[in-house]
């Protein structure tokens, strides 16, 4: 892979890229999905290999378009990239899975995918009510689909030490990655560790945290005008916004930032030029609040909820 981020291998021996594009149109609230194709475009001609997305997020169809036009441009061909997808909390059974992730190929384009992942480990019914389904079941499903070569490499999301401490006790093949919500908020330490102790790549999605929060000023610092980060910013000659994927990439995780902005698409990946020290990250870590951007609190009396209660 001849992108500009470095890659890590995982512990089935693929090679991850560092930085991923982040989709969903969660990379801007508001924004036209279609706007996710072209995004996809400009990330692979600014040197991403790494494209992140998941079958709730409904632009599959457009970041495979966008893979489709890349590599028809001849700005990659497809085996230079690492697309990740995620099974949604309704397809948990065990012989829903392959189905559920052969649907995310047919929408994507592709023949295979080099990540796949449970999203939750929580199980809905098809109307969102709770589904005693056992992750253990899924992941079983999950193994079936590393076997028949439609994922490269499996593993999980938003699941807790305990919970992936089980899998490891009850699956053939283990979990090659761990995707959660890591940010300066919400540093994750015990879990993070925990993960990396096991093997298990951990993959930062809303890597800013509230850094841009525009919802209320009762979220937590930092903010991107923050005068710890625009010290440390003005040291490397950078961004507040890079300095903090710069402290995740230090912390040895895989960043998923998201953004449709050409100009920011760039930035996100102009991160290879510096290091922080052990002390700035320390500084940055003490922002924790243990406080999520993603929260679903909804959920929290479902079986497998992995979250704090409270």
């Amino acid at each position: 892979m001849a992108g500009k981020a470095p890659v890590i291998e995982l512990n089935d021996g693929n090679k991850i890229p560092v930085v991923a594009l982040g989709t969903g149109r969660g990379t801007a609230k508001d924004a036209p999905i279609e706007e996710v194709c072209q995004a996809v475009v400009w990330a692979i001609e600014e040197g991403y290999r790494h494209i992140d997305t998941a079958a709730i997020y409904q632009d599959e169809p457009q970041v495979g378009q966008g893979i489709a036009d890349a590599i028809g441009k001849g700005l990659v061909k497809r085996e230079e990239l690492f697309v990740t997808t995620k099974l949604w909390n309704d397809r948990h059974a065990q012989g829903q899975v392959v189905p559920a992730l052969r649907e995310s190929l047919q929408r994507l384009g592709l023949d295979y995918i080099d990540l796949f992942l449970i999203h939750f480990p929580i199980a809905l019914n098809a109307d969102g009510s709770p589904s005693n389904i056992d992750y253990v079941e899924t992941w079983k499903g999950m193994e079936e689909a590393k076997k028949l070569g439609l994922a490269k490499s499996i593993g999980v999301s938003n699941f807790n030490s305990t919970q992936l401490d089980r899998l490891f006790a009850n699956s053939q093949i283990k979990p090659a990655v761990n995707q959660i919500e890591v940010n300066p908020t919400l540093t994750q330490v015990p879990l993070v560790s925990h993960c990396q102790k096991l093997g298990v790549a951990v993959m930062a999605f809303s890597p800013f945290g509230f850094l841009v929060s525009r919802e209320t000023k009762d979220d937590p610092p930092p903010r991107i005008d923050d005068p710890t980060l625009i010290a440390i910013a003005s040291k490397y000659g950078k961004t507040t916004s890079q300095v903090v994927l710069r402290y995740l990439l230090d912390r040895g995780l895989i960043v998923i930032p998201k953004s449709t902005n050409q100009k920011r698409l760039a930035q996100n990946l102009d991160l290879f030029d510096f290091k922080l020290t052990d002390e700035e990250v320390a500084t940055i870590s003490q922002f924790n609040k243990d406080v999520r951007v993603i929260d679903p609190k909804t959920w929290k009396d479902y079986p497998n909820y992995p979250f704090e209660r409270n």
